[in-house]
């Protein structure tokens, strides 16, 4: 009888704090409401195939996810919507939502964006030119440029890529010479460093470079890294790669978004896109040593490509073409001097920390697996 009638009276308190919570929403607490989501579409510049393409995702996994449900992302490979080249003018006309590319890209609107990637950036990694963008005033000064072009995006640098090869060729190249007339693809200021060196340049996506090395349009091109080249299928037209380049050792990716989508989502949304951006330039840059080492391995063991390191006399020759292709463009182009300036100051700062500071990694590597002491 006693449980009986505690029973009832836990039943009747659960009901009456019902009562009042419900009581309390209708007098001035409303009830939260679930979040709408809001949906993004992304094209990327990039086959869906390609690790850059995985990267692009990688980047909208991660607002999607920290979002918790209220920000959505779905990217799509390049071509979808619009040719990879055309992203800028589709993200800023609000025909796309946002984009995954490189600044070098957009080198035909302004040579000035080609600073951020093309070139030996005075001695400075691509970490080094994030940092340069970051905290250097890079970023101010490609905010500029798009405002210049009428481009209405805001854009997130993240991704240090790795130091690019030279390219694939038919046979390996030994010195400047080797390079004269040969029908070559690059991008960005690059273009114009092999111009002046003698190459005869076509600048082609990604997606299309391998095409035309089969019909001999290309005798040779480069791209950007070992697992990118071996999906693309580049030992498939050629078993020889020289390794090393200045002409672009330190780019990174970029992500775009409509400045009119972007500036309209709340504080919350941004500030994750942002620490997205960061937390992914720190997941590709490892991802990246992991499966580049991967398919650098495998290319050699399994598909018989043969790795030649770039000879110093071609090094010697781009930085000596890039300085003279710099200094026309800083004479006729006001952005790029200014860009060019601002870069030149930093990097005589701060990659003249990183080499005083920085120890020699070949040596321990070669003591460890070197030839035997």
């Amino acid at each position: 009888m006693t449980d009986s009638i505690n029973n009832k009276k836990r039943r009747d308190f659960i009901k009456g704090g019902t009562a009042a919570a419900v009581g309390a929403t209708a007098v001035g607490f409303p009830m939260i409401a679930t979040a709408q989501t809001t949906s993004l579409r992304f094209q990327s510049t990039w086959p869906a195939k390609d690790i850059f393409h995985e990267y692009a995702n990688d980047f909208a996994k991660k607002v999607n996810e920290m979002s918790g449900g209220k920000l959505k992302i779905e990217v799509l490979p390049a071509g979808s919507v619009v040719k990879a080249f055309d992203l800028l003018d589709a993200v800023s006309k609000g025909t796309l939502d946002g984009g995954h590319g490189v600044v070098a890209y957009w080198y035909g609107k302004n040579p000035a964006v080609a600073l951020w990637g093309s070139g030996p950036a005075f001695g400075m990694d691509a970490n080094m030119v994030l940092a340069w963008h970051n905290h250097g005033g890079g970023a101010q000064l490609l905010d500029e440029i798009y405002a210049g072009l009428n481009m209405d995006v805001e854009s997130f640098l993240y991704g240090p890529m790795p130091t690019q090869p030279l390219g694939w060729f038919k046979k390996p190249v030994k010195g400047p010479q080797d390079l004269k007339g040969l029908k070559y693809r690059t991008v960005g200021l690059a273009v114009d460093v092999f111009t002046k060196m003698g190459v005869a340049v076509n600048a082609l996506p990604g997606g299309e470079i391998v095409p035309a090395m089969d019909r001999g349009l290309l005798d040779a091109a480069e791209f950007n890294n070992a697992s990118s080249d071996r999906i693309l299928g580049f030992p498939d037209v050629s078993k020889v790669c020289m390794l090393q380049s200045f002409h672009q050792p330190s780019e990174q990716f970029e992500i775009l978004f409509n400045k009119k989508k972007y500036a309209a989502l709340p504080t919350e949304l941004k500030s994750i896109i942002k620490y997205a951006a960061e937390a992914s330039s720190a997941e590709m840059s490892w991802k990246a040593i992991d499966r580049y080492s991967n398919d650098y391995q495998e290319m050699q063991s399994k598909q018989g490509v043969k790795f030649y390191k770039t000879p110093d006399s071609i090094l010697k020759a781009q930085l000596q073409a890039w300085d003279e292709v710099t200094q026309a463009k800083s004479a006729e182009n006001p952005m790029f001097k200014k860009v060019f300036e601002s870069m030149r100051t930093f990097a005589k700062r701060a990659a003249k920390w990183e080499n005083d500071t920085t120890v020699d990694y070949k040596m321990a590597y070669n003591y460890f697996f070197g030839a035997k002491k």
